[in-house]
């Protein structure tokens, strides 16, 4: 089985999966849309183009560093100090000239570990657009750069299922030298069947989903494993 795998870090990341309105959450993890997202922009594809063939592949995630979740209040439209005012288009198509509030929630100092797999030609074509985007790539959000190259050199992996090959992938050793600050297990979560039990999230995109904002569930489940005994770490 082939594999892609990827690496998302940064100081602010969001994937919100239900982001309209006054509030725009963020998971505790990426998201299959944002992700998918994200390839769309590496491979040059437009909002209006379908992602089916990108949808078909399975996602896993190994979480290497836990985020901390923060929120920033947002104000846009009202009046300037000058007395001139402008107008901010509302969900209902009218253009409103009173301020428009939002909560907008995000993971401060996470690191995660992307795992692909399906299509071997599709994942080959992912890869070298990662490694030279066509657009900017961020995470989640336009102002939410990475931190490091979200491209491995050695990201393609052979193994006989997505959550092996994130196990035996090296943890980078982030933050091994501040007491307390190494887990004891890393925290996975593999997409699974329907048949499977597991959680539910609405993150599957479907068709031109980023035009349409169409977007049906999907199952994933958790699950952990220790660090250092499971999990090696990478040699210094």
């Amino acid at each position: 089985m082939t594999i892609l795998l990827l690496r998302l870090t940064g100081p602010m990341q969001s994937w919100g999966t239900y982001s309209r309105f006054t509030v725009r959450d963020a998971g505790t993890e990426p998201s299959k849309s944002g992700v998918i997202g994200l390839l769309c922009s590496a491979l040059g594809r437009t909002r209006d183009e379908p992602v089916d063939d990108l949808a078909n592949l399975k996602m896993g995630v190994r979480v290497d560093r836990e985020g901390v979740v923060n929120v920033d209040y947002h104000t846009a439209g009202g009046t300037h100090r000058k007395g001139e005012s402008y107008g901010v288009l509302k969900a209902t198509g009218l253009v409103s000239r009173d301020a428009v509030t939002s909560n907008r929630y995000y993971l401060a100092d996470a690191d995660f570990l992307i795992g692909l797999s399906g299509d071997g030609s599709l994942l080959q074509e992912a890869g070298r657009a990662i490694a030279e985007p066509v657009m900017q790539i961020y995470l989640g959000r336009k102002s939410f750069v990475p931190a490091t190259p979200v491209h491995i050199p050695d990201g393609f992996r052979t193994e006989s299922d997505l959550e092996s090959a994130l196990v035996r992938y090296p943890w980078p050793r982030l933050g091994v030298r501040v007491p307390g600050k190494r887990p004891d297990r890393l925290r996975f979560v593999i997409e699974a069947d329907n048949s499977e039990s597991g959680e539910i999230r609405r993150d599957q995109p479907v068709g031109a989903a980023f035009l349409h904002r169409r977007f049906l569930l999907r199952h994933v489940k958790t699950s952990f494993h220790a660090l250092g005994d499971e999990v090696p770490m990478r040699e210094e």
